[in-house]
C-alpha cells in the first residue's frame, strides 16, 4: 500500500512538475480574442473585473506579508471594489510595496503566466493558481468576497482535475490573457476617475504621501508595468 501510494503521490509530482505540448495557434489566437470580449466592451468587463479586484487584492496581502506586515484581512465587493487591511509600520519601504502591489500584481501576475505556458507547464500554473486563491481564501472577511474566490477557484480546480489536455490548456491561457489585458485598464479607469473629482485616496495617492512623488509618476509606473508585461508576457504567448 505504501509503495502504492508512493508511486501516485511520483506520478502527481511528475504530472504537476512535467510540460505539456503547446496548443495550436489558433487556440492561443481565440482565447486571445475570448479574453478581449470580457475585457474591452464595458457590460462583460463590469463582471469579469472581479476576477482583477481579486488579484489586484491578493497582490496587496502577499507583499504585505513577504515584507513583514501582519495581515488582518481582505474584502471584496460587489462594485468591483476592494480592500486589504495589514498591520505594521505605517510608512517606510513595507508600506510602500505594499500600496504599490496592487495595481501592478494582475499584470504581473499574467506575465509570470505567460512565461510559464511559454515553457509548457500547463498544469503548473493551474495548480499554483488555485493553491494562492486557497490561500487568500482564508483572509477573506466578507460573504461576497468568499463566494467571488470560492467560485473562482473551484472552476479551477474542476479544469484541473476533469478536464482533457486542450481543455486546460485553453483555460490557461484565456486565464492569463485575462490578466495581461485586464491589468491594462484598471489604473486608466482610476485616473479618469480621479480627473473628474473622485477616488481621492486611491494607492497612487497613498504612495504619493508615503513617498512624496507626485501621484502621475505612480500611474505611469503603473502603465508602464502593465503595458510591459502585456508586450512580454504576449510575446510568450504567440511564440515569437
Amino acid at each position: 500500500m505504501d509503495s502504492t501510494a508512493s508511486a501516485s503521490l511520483a506520478s502527481l509530482w511528475d504530472e504537476v512538475t512535467g510540460t505539456q505540448p503547446d496548443p495550436d495557434l489558433w487556440v492561443v489566437l481565440a482565447t486571445l480574442a475570448a479574453a478581449l470580449a470580457v475585457v474591452a466592451p464595458h457590460g462583460p468587463w463590469r463582471l469579469s473585473r472581479n476576477a482583477i479586484t481579486i488579484a489586484h487584492e491578493g497582490g496587496h496581502g502577499l507583499v504585505a506579508l513577504l515584507t513583514g506586515r501582519t495581515l488582518t484581512g481582505i474584502r471584496l465587493h460587489s462594485d468591483t471594489s476592494g480592500l486589504t487591511v495589514s498591520r505594521g509600520k505605517p510608512t517606510g519601504i513595507g508600506m510602500i510595496l505594499t500600496a504599490a502591489a496592487g495595481y501592478t500584481a494582475p499584470p504581473l501576475l499574467g506575465l509570470g503566466g505567460a512565461a510559464l505556458l511559454g515553457a509548457g507547464r500547463i498544469t503548473l500554473l493551474l495548480w499554483l493558481a488555485t493553491v494562492l486563491l486557497v490561500a487568500m481564501l482564508v483572509m477573506i472577511r466578507n460573504a461576497y468576497g468568499a463566494l467571488t474566490v470560492l467560485l473562482t477557484g473551484g472552476t479551477f480546480v474542476l479544469v484541473s482535475w476533469l478536464a482533457g489536455p486542450q481543455v486546460q490548456a485553453a483555460f490557461a491561457y484565456a486565464v492569463v490573457w485575462f490578466l495581461l489585458l485586464g491589468g491594462v485598464r484598471p489604473a486608466f479607469e482610476l485616473q479618469a476617475k480621479r480627473a473628474r473629482g473622485g477616488a481621492g485616496d486611491s494607492d497612487a495617492d497613498q504612495l504619493s504621501r508615503l513617498t512624496h512623488v507626485p501621484a502621475g509618476l505612480w500611474f505611469f509606473l503603473f502603465h508602464a508595468v502593465s503595458l510591459c508585461s502585456l508586450l512580454g508576457g504576449g510575446r510568450w504567448l504567440l511564440g515569437l
